[in-house]
Parts: C-alpha cells; sequence; structure tokens
C-alpha cells in the first residue's frame, strides 16, 4: 500500500515516521511538501510527523494546519482516507479543525523527553488493533506542548464513543483525564502525542509502536 508523509519546514521526525512506514508496508512513502494542494494517487494512509512546524510560531501547529497541503489531507480523511498525526501532528491536527480539544505547555511548563508507559484503552480501531484493551506499553515523548484539553463535555463525549486511543499510566504533561491519544468521530484519524516510530525495532531498546503501523496498514488493506 502507498503512503504519504506531510513536510512542514521545521518538521523533525518526518523520516522517522517514514522509516515506520516503509518497514511495515515494504514501499518508501511519498514526502509531501507542505506547498503541494494534492496528495500523490493511490495513497491509503497519510503521516503528519512530529517536529517544530514552522518553529511552532503562533502556538504549535497553528501555521501549519493553514498550509495549502492540509486541506488535501481533510479532503482524504473525508472520503475515509486513514491520518496518524504524531506530537506536532497532533497539534496540527487539532489546529486545523480536523481533532477536538487543544494541545497546551505542559503542566511543569519543562519539556519532557523520556519513554512513558500508555495504556490502550480502545483496541477496536484501525490504529490498534494489534493491541489488547488495557495492555501496556512504552513510547517515548519529547514535548514542550503535550497538555492535552477540552471542555468537560467533549471530554465525556470522546470517552463515551471510545474515542481516547491512549492514556498515559503516571502523569506526564497534565492532560486532562491521562489522555494520549485520541481519535475522530469516524475513527480514521488518531492525533498521539507519544512517538510510536520510535519505538519500532529493538535498536530502539523497544518495539511496541511496529504493531501500530502494522495493524493499521493490515485493516486498511
Amino acid at each position: 500500500m502507498n503512503t504519504a508523509v506531510i513536510v512542514f519546514p521545521g518538521s523533525n521526525c518526518d523520516r522517522d515516521i517514514a522509516v515506520a512506514l516503509e518497514q511495515a508496508t515494504g514501499r518508501r512513502p511519498a514526502m509531501v511538501w507542505h506547498t503541494e494542494t494534492e496528495l500523490p494517487q493511490g495513497v491509503g494512509a497519510v503521516a503528519v510527523p512530529g517536529g517544530f512546524s514552522y518553529g511552532d510560531y503562533l502556538r504549535s501547529g497553528a501555521v501549519a494546519a493553514r498550509s495549502p497541503v492540509m486541506r488535501a489531507v481533510a479532503d482524504a480523511a473525508d472520503k475515509g482516507t486513514p491520518v496518524l498525526g504524531v506530537c506536532n501532528g497532533f497539534q496540527v491536527l487539532t489546529e486545523a479543525g480536523l481533532l477536538p480539544g487543544a494541545l497546551m505547555r505542559n503542566a511543569e511548563l519543562n519539556f519532557v523527553c523520556r519513554d512513558v508507559e500508555l495504556e490502550v484503552a480502545n483496541a477496536d480501531t484501525l490504529f490498534t488493533s494489534r493491541y489488547q484493551a488495557g495492555e501496556r506499553v512504552v513510547f517515548p515523548v519529547a514535548h514542550h506542548d503535550g497538555n492535552y484539553y477540552a471542555d468537560d463535555d467533549t471530554l465525556d463525549r470522546l470517552e463515551g464513543e471510545g474515542r481516547v486511543a491512549f492514556r498515559y499510566v503516571a502523569p506526564v504533561n497534565g492532560s486532562a483525564r491521562h489522555i494520549a491519544g485520541i481519535l475522530n468521530e469516524r475513527g480514521n484519524i488518531l492525533g498521539l502525542m507519544p512517538h510510536p516510530e520510535r519505538a519500532v525495532e529493538p535498536a530502539h531498546g523497544r518495539d511496541h509502536g511496529r504493531r501500530l503501523f502494522e495493524g493499521l496498514l493490515e485493516a486498511v488493506a
């Protein structure tokens, strides 16, 4: 299956996630520059990577969310194409209105860079089908603005509809209800603050993230 990675000025995890996708599919993803207005033909999944798009000017992800390529990403998502946004990509997706809520400064106002333990809150999704509900996995985090916020009604709806995909086992950044990753209503967009692409092979010290990519691509195929 063909995949695409969106690249903004300041992206620095685009190659990481491209390697993870290539390992899962056996095909090199298309690297799509932010000024493009269309995605390549035949793309079956899109990744919006981590980094510091546009230097996090204004707010993290705010400028990137208004770049030309994001209109194409939104159109693809409307047609059912899976979209994975990791770290800065999660921020971009919320700023673009493709996911609810916002990512704010970490509660301690410090950059957090370490391995964290996550709980799989919902294993019945395109992105989590190779995990067990309640399973604990370890992904790295590296962010300054990973504190997920939404009003209580939105949080209740996310939980009630099974749209919380991952939670932090212990406090990391102040995120409401320990939320680490959420889905859109349709279930084909996942925003995730931790980095599964940095946990896909034993050389990383863990490979818990590999199943996310394999499960997604298996489900789409």
